[in-house]
């Protein structure tokens, strides 16, 4: 995939000015959050929210690793105004069938890589590299492995796996977590209510008209023939 262009400094900076959330605190991590957090979710964007926590360098790469067993199909990169990106993909050991035909390879990793020192993310920065999944895995969680690169040459590498029960670890591996997709009799299943509900309501209502007239004409019968008896 080429690399994408870099936008006017004005508007890098704008964005930046955006995304900005104030003084990074030392223990701030990378983190991986998704507009729409459903297992199986189409066109749904991924934000991989990234600060700078050097007091003296610029964030200036960004190495995002994607799992091939868990794999997000069709991925997209969005532009990031002052930054280029670069996409592998990878053939899968296991391929997904969809309603498009069967998915042999996914995106396996993307790197963004800023123009220039001065458009990387300064300290006490913060910004969301965004992805669009053509549809995420039908899986509770996703672990992503990322590389931050600084300016000076430091890279923290964001890969280790929180223990069930254990402390989180000093650099945390990205996790998404997603919510199981509603089925389609719960999501049917209001409307179902409703209408069973009427359809109840309105035979009810015509038995008990018809119950009240035979009522009425059994009464009127019942009257004619006492005053019948009575001539």
């Amino acid at each position: 995939m080429p690399g994408l262009r870099r936008g006017a400094v004005s508007v890098g900076a704008l964005a930046t000015a955006l995304l900005l959330i104030g003084a990074v605190p030392a223990s701030a991590h990378i983190t991986v959050h998704s507009d729409d957090p459903v297992r199986g979710a189409s066109d749904a964007a991924v934000m991989f929210r990234t600060p700078n926590e050097e007091s003296h360098a610029a964030t200036v790469k960004l190495q995002v690793f994607f799992p091939t067993d868990q794999p997000l199909l069709g991925v997209l990169v969005d532009p990031h105004p002052g930054w280029h990106a670069g996409v592998k993909t990878a053939k899968l050991a296991h391929p997904v069938a969809t309603d498009d035909g069967t998915i042999t390879d996914a995106v396996s990793e993307v790197t963004w890589t800023a123009d220039s020192t001065a458009d990387g993310l300064q300290p006490g920065e913060a910004a969301d590299f965004v992805v669009t999944a053509g549809q995420l895995p039908d899986s509770p969680t996703v672990t992503f492995r990322v590389l931050q690169t600084y300016s000076d040459g430091h890279v923290v590498r964001w890969i280790v796996s929180q223990a069930p029960g254990a402390a989180e670890p000093q650099f945390p591996a990205p996790v998404l977590d997603l919510q199981p997709a509603p089925s389609a009799a719960s999501s049917s299943h209001p409307m179902a209510t409703h209408a069973m509900t009427s359809g109840s309501k309105d035979r009810t209502a015509r038995n008990l008209a018809i119950a009240a007239l035979g009522v009425a004409i059994i009464a009127a019968w019942l009257a004619a023939a006492a005053l019948a008896r009575r001539r």
